[in-house]
């Protein structure tokens, strides 16, 4: 796998999707993460679930990539729904204020459940 390459693992759970991207979310790797929360909403789920519990690293590219993610999800009439937030990313996301716009819950049993 080159570094650019995004390992983003998917699971279906009823009508959720769920993705668990791998690593470091930056400039070089959002466009990969792009293509996979694309690819999940194409099917049109109830919702998206993305489990950033093996995330530790988000830059800004990749806030903009879940913002676009969840642009398309309303557009599509899913639900996108984060989970699994390890401390720095949640960080990230508070010092912009997106924890206020994107629905985030503790884990996927919550998201699940939501």
């Amino acid at each position: 796998m080159k570094s650019t390459d995004m390992e983003v693992h998917r699971e279906d759970h009823g009508g959720a999707a769920v993705l668990r991207p791998v690593g470091d979310i930056d400039l070089a790797r959002a466009p990969g993460l792009r293509t996979h929360l694309v690819a999940a909403l194409d099917g049109r789920p109830d919702r998206l679930v993305v489990d950033l519990s093996q995330v530790e690293y988000m830059d800004s590219s990749g806030v903009a990539t879940l913002i676009e993610a969840m642009q398309v999800a309303r557009n599509r009439g899913s639900r996108l729904l984060l989970c699994g937030l390890r401390d720095r990313v949640r960080s990230i996301l508070e010092i912009a204020r997106l924890d206020m716009i994107f629905t985030i819950v503790g884990d996927l049993d919550e998201a699940l459940a939501a």
